[in-house]
């Protein structure tokens, strides 16, 4: 391969972004980069994930640009954080944490919850149309352009 991407549907964000970030691994990296992972050691000790699964993984985050990968102050070691693009994915992660509560999980059933800077619940994320009117699959359609 050429290093091209294989696009799934180059026309669908939704494919594009998953074929960019859409496997379990990249996304759980991407959510502990956020809750403060740094290192490699970070990532793999939050996740559990196999060091070459997350040296791939990692790898291909830098190079598509959700991830920034620099030498330690100490040289020693590679230190991770996230892009522009990367904490643009905050939204993303929001949804799939506010779906799992709703969907993943027996009624009662312990979980952590996700709070704002006042330990307060994040509200449930709803779609809005332009008007400010609830969005939702009844309400909305792709246009191809």
């Amino acid at each position: 391969m050429d290093g091209t991407p294989a696009w799934t549907d180059p026309s669908c964000p939704v494919a594009r972004t998953l074929d960019l970030v859409g496997d379990r691994w990249s996304l759980l990296i991407v959510r502990d980069a956020m809750d403060g992972a740094r290192s490699f050691t970070d990532f793999q000790q939050r996740t559990g994930i196999a060091r070459n699964i997350l040296t791939d993984r990692l790898r291909r985050l830098v190079e598509r640009g959700v991830l920034d990968r620099q030498t330690a102050e100490s040289g020693k070691r590679q230190v991770y954080s996230l892009t522009l693009a990367g904490r643009d994915l905050f939204t993303v992660v929001v949804a799939l944490r506010q779906w799992g509560e709703r969907h993943a999980f027996s009624p009662g059933e312990d979980h952590s919850v996700l709070v704002d800077a006042t330990g307060q619940p994040i509200p449930p994320l709803k779609p809005v149309a332009a008007n400010g009117a609830a969005a939702d699959v009844e309400t909305t359609s792709v246009r191809k352009n």
